[in-house]
């Protein structure tokens, strides 16, 4: 059974923190809005079904890093070289900044800052009974799953099936992270994985790219 106090405290912990960092980011959150209208045509936000707690669907924010109607032209899986990303999209996928927006879904309720990523409807209807608990808890825009996949489109680069890629070959480990995930979350587990997100998916990064920006210019 679960604590509903630790549950209480989580959802007390998801509004606090998604309100400070909506605010805080309320300027990047323009930057990004005018760059993205001025480097294609479309809406600013791309918003697309996913499967939340319970089995609900919910539609999560993420800011449109590819052309209008990409889910309709392509897989659902998207590989780091598609053409279908646009040019201030790539910059917003390196660093992950597209997914920020999803602090307004956990303000919603909708999810919460850790816990299993939400899938596509296609994909949970695959799952098994043990891969559904998955269900019994929000889904959140980060858990350990996340962090060891790191870069999936780099990691789906040059495939040409990407959606048949990733249930074969990152869906196993991803389930089994979440999976544990789900069977041993607590607070300070919670603190654990918002700290190792912040490293691997932001700092680490930056790093990666101020070293490549540095080897192009040794090369030119």
């Amino acid at each position: 059974m679960r604590d509903w106090t630790t549950e209480a405290a989580k959802r007390l912990s998801d509004i606090i923190l998604s309100s400070i960092v909506l605010i805080l980011l309320a300027p990047l959150f323009a930057v990004i809005a005018v760059l993205i209208k001025l480097d294609s045509d479309g809406p600013v936000f791309f918003k697309s079904a996913r499967v939340g707690k319970d089995g609900i669907h919910f539609l999560p924010y993420k800011f449109r890093t590819m052309i209008v109607n990409a889910d309709k032209l392509g897989p659902s899986s998207t590989v780091a070289d598609d053409p279908r990303i646009t040019k201030v999209g790539q910059f917003l996928r390196r660093f992950n900044l597209d997914e920020l927006p999803q602090f307004l879904n956990v303000l919603k309720g909708e999810m919460s800052i850790v816990g299993p990523r939400p899938q596509v409807p296609w994909a949970v209807a695959l799952y098994t009974d043990e891969e559904r608990t998955v269900l019994t808890v929000r889904p959140g825009i980060t858990d350990w799953a996340t962090i060891w996949v790191g870069d999936l489109g780099e990691r789906l680069r040059g495939s040409a099936d990407p959606d048949r890629v990733y249930m074969e070959k990152i869906w196993p480990e991803k389930r089994r992270l979440q999976l544990e995930y789900v069977r041993n979350h607590s607070l300070w587990i919670d603190v654990q994985i918002m700290g190792k997100t912040l490293k691997v998916h932001l700092l680490d990064r930056i790093k990666v790219h101020a070293f490549d920006r540095g080897r192009r210019k040794e090369v030119m």
